[in-house]
């Protein structure tokens, strides 16, 4: 259940950026952006467990990203959308 999830926790702040050096507020920012695209978007009633997983995996594949800058809320929606409906909790 999506309302078991508090999306607070997974928030990411500048400091887990320091690599970004002057743009990791920006960074943090963007990051933020996707986790909450992807909480949003997800369905009421998705298993907890799934939804952690899927937030997990935002860090995962946007933390270190060189992109994650560049790329804008359009592709960004898209992606989300995609990893929604294509997701299998099997494949970690």
């Amino acid at each position: 259940m999506k309302h078991l999830v508090d999306i607070h926790v997974v928030l990411a702040t500048t400091e887990d950026f320091d690599l970004w050096e002057e743009q990791a507020e920006e960074a943090a920012e963007k990051l933020n952006t996707i986790l909450h695209m992807l909480y949003d978007s997800a369905d009421e009633d998705i298993e907890s467990e799934k939804l952690e997983n899927l937030l997990q995996h935002v860090w995962e594949n946007w933390r270190e990203d060189s992109h994650l800058l560049d790329i804008d809320d359009v592709d960004l929606r898209d992606w989300v959308d995609h990893l929604l409906a294509t997701w299998d909790d099997d494949t970690l």
